[in-house]
């Protein structure tokens, strides 16, 4: 076994830029470790990723080194990857599903397209963190916030609630990315939360008073440079650039709705083992690994700022801990993607 791990150790990172049929407008950067000579295929998974690049290398790294179990990695994101999923039926080349965002999760799950995640496996994830089915697992989170610019708002100048920024009064000074994923699990929330009229109003009111950019990084750096007083993003961007050098976020303060408001929600990074895996017992000891003290440890101690949502597992200390937050229940597994792009469209945000 030794000998095994001390050889995983010496594996190097591999890329290269397959096409997909139905996807080749999806950019895909691959990277793969490399095994010895003495290993089987079986001894393999295939992920599809959607999360952030830097998080899920660090997982695959710990987790080949600590298993033996080789992994490859196809980077890309949470709604194209989910679709191309559809498109291969019980043909994907995949063995795991990993997203930013749970909409993607859903989606798939919807098709049944995944296998049921292994019960000691699901133990290890309170009920708030997964899909009350049991088809796919959070594997990490990330909260809501108004991100804003601390030279120009005070605290008690701050919108109470994420609704009353399609308010007249929030015309022209706020802003958000309607294009990206994140974005639209928030709006998500909030039609499961209100329902349909309150969120179809709250979209013709953002329409009216947001500035829209691309990307939650770089409606941040709008704020910071205060080209408009507050963005409405995932709270990690901040913690990622001040742990960097700050110059995107040194005018910046996060703005917490608490309250279970919807501006409160916590959106949840979720894994799932396709039915058509050729390899499940591999690819359940991934997501029993990285929803255990091993995977959930990289979030603790790395530099992606995202929540830990293992049981008892700490996060990492630069966060407001999650029980502080407020989010409120949302039913990650409901979660109506297809339904937020019509409203969105509707509304002309998208």
């Amino acid at each position: 076994m030794t000998a095994r791990v001390s050889s995983r150790l010496e594996a190097t990172l591999k890329t290269s830029s397959p096409v997909f049929a139905g996807a080749a407008a999806l950019a895909l950067s691959v990277f793969a470790l490399s095994t010895p000579a003495s290993a089987q295929v079986a001894d393999s998974i295939t992920i599809y990723n959607a999360q952030h690049e830097g998080l899920t290398k660090e997982w695959v790294e710990a987790f080949t080194e600590e298993t033996g179990i080789a992994v490859t990695v196809r980077n890309g994101s949470d709604l194209e990857f989910a679709n191309q999923i559809v498109q291969e039926g019980a043909n994907s080349p995949a063995d795991v599903f990993l997203t930013e965002n749970s909409p993607a999760m859903a989606l798939v799950d919807g098709k049944g397209l995944f296998a049921p995640v292994d019960p000691a496996t699901l133990e290890q994830v309170p009920e708030q963190f997964r899909p009350a089915d049991g088809h796919w697992i959070g594997i990490a989170a990330r909260s809501t916030v108004f991100a804003y610019d601390k030279t120009k708002l005070s605290e008690d100048k701050l919108p109470k609630s994420m609704l009353d920024l399609a308010n007249p009064e929030w015309k022209g000074r706020w802003a958000a990315s309607p294009s990206g994923a994140d974005f639209q699990a928030i709006v998500g929330a909030l039609l499961q939360l209100k329902g349909e009229e309150a969120t179809a109003d709250w979209l013709k009111g953002m329409k009216e008073s947001f500035t829209a950019y691309r990307g939650n990084s770089t409606a941040m750096r709008a704020v910071n440079a205060g080209q408009t007083e507050g963005a409405l993003i995932y709270h990690y961007y901040y913690f990622g650039d001040q742990a960097k050098t700050g110059e995107n976020s040194k005018n910046v303060a996060l703005h917490y709705f608490r309250n279970q408001d919807p501006g409160a929600f916590v959106s949840i990074s979720g894994g799932g083992i396709l039915a058509s895996s050729k390899h499940k017992e591999q690819a359940q000891a991934f997501l029993k690994w990285v929803t255990g003290k091993g995977g959930q440890a990289v979030l603790r101690d790395g530099t992606s700022f995202e929540y830990a949502v293992g049981k008892g597992e700490a996060s990492n200390k630069a966060l407001v801990p999650l029980d502080e937050l407020q989010a409120p229940k949302v039913e990650p597994s409901t979660l109506n993607n297809a339904k937020v792009t019509d409203m969105m469209t509707a509304a002309g945000l998208l």
